[in-house]
């Protein structure tokens, strides 16, 4: 198994539709790429931790390849945002991909600029070390008492 972790805005959206692909063993939101190794919903909202929601997927590779879920992050939210998606606002919101090898970096890399040139060189996509992922506690726990 293997690990993405993926800032696509709001994390609530891209874990459903992530959750949904064969080949992703499962699903956990959290934050990543902050300055701490623990934070919480109100502290990253204040803007000061720099975290982004992110979305952590555990996957087979033997199933879906980390290109393709690379793809499909491209296709389930707008690159081209600066720090918004939808209605929500802030840094928290970033699109962002955190690689947590070389191997993952130059996918992501290869993935983005093919994506860019569709986009018309538009997209403001990070590329970034996964750095103090923590889970969203306080929202997972809620998810799973409503199952």
């Amino acid at each position: 198994m293997e690990i993405a972790i993926l800032g696509l805005g709001c994390f609530w959206n891209p874990e459903a539709r992530y959750g949904k692909l064969n080949g992703i063993i499962r699903t956990e939101v959290g934050y990543c790429g902050g300055n701490n190794l623990n934070t919480s919903y109100k502290e990253v909202c204040t803007g000061l931790t720099n975290h982004a929601e992110v979305v952590k997927l555990e996957f087979d590779p033997k199933i879906i390849s980390y290109g393709e879920i690379i793809k499909y992050f491209f296709d389930f939210h707008d690159p081209t945002t600066l720090n918004s998606q939808g209605f929500d606002f802030g840094t928290q919101y970033r699109s962002e991909i955190f690689y947590l090898s070389d191997k993952q970096k130059k996918i992501a890399e290869k993935v983005l600029n093919e994506t860019n040139i569709k986009f018309s060189g538009k997209i403001v996509t990070k590329i970034s070390f996964a750095k103090n992922y923590c889970p969203a506690e306080e929202y997972h726990q809620k998810y799973l008492e409503k199952r």
